[in-house]
């Protein structure tokens, strides 16, 4: 089987195979992920994307094996380059829920939903836990950070209401009720952010989107 990460420089995140094999610190792909791309890849071509955008819609298919994803995930080469420095430059990560948390494993995150705080919060403003989750965390880190939101549109609404300053916003939470609005909201409020149109979505794509930009180990174009 062809290591296909050695053909293509967009693969494992735009390195081709002499510098993988100049710095092993650069990451590995397992092969069966390898395999995995490589199947991605004979059934859809973002190859015309630019080379981010491209990155974290195969990851959000990888993660999810929706090739729909192609054509529903919204951001700009812009704001994921900005996402991408502020994690380079050590930018702290938020999420929403510890699910996504869970599958971002290259870097520490934070995560409030749990703190009893977090309920103390909700309880007296009379707002959802997963808002308060924001208020906490947005507290601890401050402006600049990367958020990631895959499960809650009230986590969403609460980024865009309080003003964060973000270095990015993943936006991609699922379900029937305020997912797609709150996406929307993101769009429409010119922060900085990747999102997906559709009610789809949830904390493995959240994460997936996340997990590429930190796996890229070119330089943005």
């Amino acid at each position: 089987m062809t290591d296909q990460a050695t053909m293509d420089p967009a693969a494992n995140g735009g390195v081709g195979g002499a510098e993988r094999a100049a710095n092993p610190r650069v990451r590995k792909p397992h092969p069966i992920e390898i395999e995995s791309f490589e199947i991605l890849r004979s059934r859809v071509d973002l190859s015309p994307m630019p080379p981010l955008w491209r990155a974290v819609t195969e990851r959000v298919i990888h993660s999810s094996a929706d090739l729909e994803y192609a054509v529903d995930v919204l951001t700009t080469e812009e704001h994921l380059a900005a996402g991408l420095a502020a994690l380079r430059a050590g930018a702290p990560i938020v999420t929403d829920v510890e699910m996504v948390a869970a599958g971002i494993t290259a870097r520490d995150t934070v995560c409030q939903v749990a703190d009893p705080a977090t309920g103390r919060m909700a309880r007296a403003a009379g707002i959802t836990r997963s808002a308060a989750a924001v208020r906490l965390a947005y507290a601890e880190v401050g402006p600049g950070a990367v958020w990631v939101v895959g499960c809650a549109p009230t986590a969403l609404a609460e980024i865009i209401e309080r003003g964060v300053r973000p270095a990015l916003v993943i936006g991609m939470p699922v379900g029937f009720v305020g997912a797609t609005e709150s996406k929307q909201a993101l769009r429409d409020s010119g922060l900085p952010q990747v999102s997906n149109v559709s009610e789809k979505g949830g904390s493995a794509v959240a994460a997936a989107a996340c997990n590429a930009l930190l796996y890229y180990e070119g330089d943005p174009q």
